[in-house]
């Protein structure tokens, strides 16, 4: 694949499905960001004093709130704006990083992704894109040292072998492509994807967007997800989603596999259907954090 995964990309079949990688299909989140992201976050930030309460916050940012899986960036700043707000952190007296360059930058950038943050500290110098940037680095390198062996779940292999010869799958994500690629490579499943799109592509939004250009009707587009954020991309595109409810992801794949994907490929998966699977997947992830509740 090239650098540019979506380039020349061409209608091949009547069907387009987008696929979610970390936390969907792959049991990849914790791992990556409880040995991963969290511990790079604590160090690169100065939050040892209130690692704890750090730990706490970006677990529930990325793992267990409606902000999962979201990009990296928003999601920093997201778990710093909780430590700012929470009174242990404020009784301890700690000094909380100034985030305000990368919040700036965040606002004015699509493409959030370690080439764009280069891009911006070479112009800028700013010390909080430095610090962000050099976090982001150390947390591909903790990935790409710590990750291996995690397969993808049950019945994702075989959803898309039962998708073979019947529509183009991508893979859109907010994980940096090449971590991507590894993975998918790894488990022997990059074959059946047309392409692999990850963060330096655009956001999942931007993703969809660009192939869905490439002619299919109404309700021939599904993107599937383990999150909020694929949910609110598959709905500004005009496609269809699946969700695979954190938690019980091996169910949702298996259902997938059995009756979604059939309901898809034949028209009946829009309407009462679909809005029954999101009724229930909005039940999963809550908006406030349970020091808040």
């Amino acid at each position: 694949m090239s650098d540019n995964p979506l380039e020349g990309f061409k209608k091949q079949h009547e069907f387009l499905v987008g696929i979610d990688s970390d936390g969907c299909a792959f049991d990849t989140m914790e791992i990556k960001h409880k040995e991963c992201f969290i511990p790079n976050t604590i160090q690169y930030f100065g939050l040892q004093a209130v690692s704890k309460y750090a730990r706490e916050a970006a677990e529930f940012v990325n793992l267990y709130s409606k902000w999962r899986g979201i990009n990296r960036f928003p999601a920093l700043v997201n778990s710093i704006d909780l430590l700012i707000d929470r009174a242990e952190v404020a009784r301890r007296g700690v000094k909380l990083p100034d985030i305000a360059g990368l919040r700036d930058w965040i606002g004015r950038e699509t493409k959030l992704s370690n080439p764009t943050l280069e891009k911006e500290v070479a112009k800028t110098n700013d010390p909080a894109l430095v610090r962000s940037l050099e976090w982001s680095k150390a947390v591909n390198a903790t990935i790409e040292e710590m990750v291996e062996g995690v397969p993808p779940f049950p019945f994702v292999r075989e959803s898309l072998e039962k998708l073979t010869g019947l529509a183009d799958m991508i893979v859109c994500s907010a994980t940096p492509n090449a971590a991507l690629q590894a993975e998918w490579d790894e488990h022997g499943i990059a074959r059946y994807v047309r392409a692999i799109c990850g963060q330096e592509v655009g956001s999942k939004k931007e993703i969809l967007q660009k192939t869905s250009a490439a002619g299919y009707a109404k309700n021939h587009v599904l993107m599937i997800g383990d999150a909020p954020g694929d949910m609110q991309a598959a709905r500004a595109t005009g496609a269809l989603f699946y969700p695979i409810n954190p938690g019980a992801e091996e169910a949702s794949w298996e259902r997938f596999f059995k009756e979604a994907c059939d309901r898809f490929l034949k028209g009946t998966y829009a309407g009462d259907y679909e809005a029954a699977l999101v009724a229930e997947f909005d039940t999963y992830l809550p908006e406030l954090p349970p020091w808040k509740r």
